[in-house]
């Protein structure tokens, strides 16, 4: 029993001592940044749906049968360039009917002249009654009426004959044919044979909140929200693949009106689209640059981790201890992310050895300025 107390004693001793001797955690050296409020782009990110500037569909303006595709399907035409031929026989002979008919009338109007000019020395020699000239006058107004009406209805079949070659109502890149060689088309159900769409420049369409556009419009009154001297609104695009237009555009039309069903305003940007990279109907994300916030907070990419709930950094608290920070994210300009909430200004947002780090764990900074906090530069001035 002596001997056991005795090992269980030694036992306490050597693990007490033991811990004593167990070194406290080094601190980890870290870059900053020291947060800093600055003028910032505003930026809102919204889904936008691509549309053409002009469309036009290409419809039958008269009745028969499809003679001939003069285009490639696919490729772009210029107005006027002709798209399709319509059987142009039954038009031309109604034509030809109306022609002659023409013919006979002014033959008509022809005599009818001679017999008044006849009539009129007669008249005035009483060799023939008042009647009998006012019958003549009358007969060949008759006929010159008749003349043109005729002739009214003779443009019309030209116009009608005229319709049988089917061309382009604007430029633009003409869709696939909806009708083949041998079908019959109708003016009066006006059937659809391709539809023509101007591509560039191209509009981007989004449906923004009014209760945003209200946000913004108290913020520029109070000074929160700088629109600056250019009226311009920047707005630039995002495929579904993640890659960028290369091309900016700007905003050139705000609806003035909410939509009641969705509580949204249509605004509207115009791109160009030189190369055709912009396809009508395809869908896009926008980032619209309405202007600078006053008194913004970003910090750099490399320092925010993003998860399913949001966003968050490491700050260095008062004790030189790191602590895990929540943030709400807005956009992300130039390699940074815009703070909405969660950081102020003055505070140490760590940059490096993140993997390395968990909340409540020393750090000690490492910039490269002496130890001082580093400050990012801020977004690059866009071109309007």
């Amino acid at each position: 029993m002596r001997y056991l107390t005795g090992l269980l004693a030694c036992l306490m001793l050597i693990s007490c001592a033991a811990e004593e001797e167990t070194p406290a955690p080094q601190p980890i050296p870290v870059k900053t940044v020291t947060i800093a409020s600055e003028a910032i782009p505003n930026v809102i990110e919204l889904p936008g749906r691509v549309e053409p500037v002009r469309e036009a569909e290409v419809r039958a303006r008269v009745t028969g049968i499809v003679q001939q595709r003069l285009h490639e399907e696919g490729t772009d035409v210029t107005a006027g360039e002709p798209l399709f031929r319509i059987d142009p026989r039954e038009l031309r002979a109604s034509s030809a009917q109306i022609e002659a008919s023409l013919d006979r009338a002014r033959a008509t109007a022809t005599n009818a002249r001679a017999v008044v000019n006849r009539y009129r020395p007669l008249v005035e020699e009483n060799a023939i009654s008042g009647q009998e000239f006012d019958a003549a006058v009358a007969a060949s107004r008759e006929a010159a009426a008749n003349v043109a009406q005729i002739r009214a209805q003779l443009e019309s079949a030209s116009l009608q004959l005229g319709y049988t070659t089917v061309r382009a109502p604007i430029s633009g890149r003409v869709g696939r044919a909806r009708v083949t060689e041998g079908a019959l088309v109708s003016q009066t159900e006006a059937t659809l044979m391709t539809k023509i769409e101007q591509i560039s420049p191209v509009y981007v369409s989004f449906a923004q909140s009014a209760s945003d556009v209200l946000a913004i419009r108290r913020a520029i009154t109070s000074g929160e929200l700088d629109l600056g001297e250019n009226d311009k609104v920047e707005v630039r695009l995002t495929f579904t693949d993640g890659t960028k237009y290369p091309i900016p555009g700007y905003i050139d039309f705000l609806a003035f009106s909410v939509d009641q069903e969705t509580g949204t305003i249509e605004v509207r940007a115009e791109f160009p689209n030189p190369t055709g990279l912009l396809l009508p109907g395809e869908f896009v994300r926008a980032q619209i640059y309405a202007g600078r916030i006053t008194g913004g907070i970003a910090v750099p990419q490399r320092a925010v981790t993003v998860n399913e709930k949001g966003g968050s950094v490491f700050v260095i608290d008062g004790k030189g201890l790191a602590a895990l920070r929540p943030v709400k994210l807005g956009a992300m300009v130039d390699g940074r992310w815009i703070i909405e909430s969660g950081l102020r200004a003055g505070e140490a947002v760590i940059l490096s050895n993140l993997q390395n780090i968990r909340p409540g764990v020393p750090v000690t900074r490492a910039d490269t300025n002496g130890g001082r906090a580093t400050r990012s530069s801020p977004p690059s001035a866009r071109k309007q």
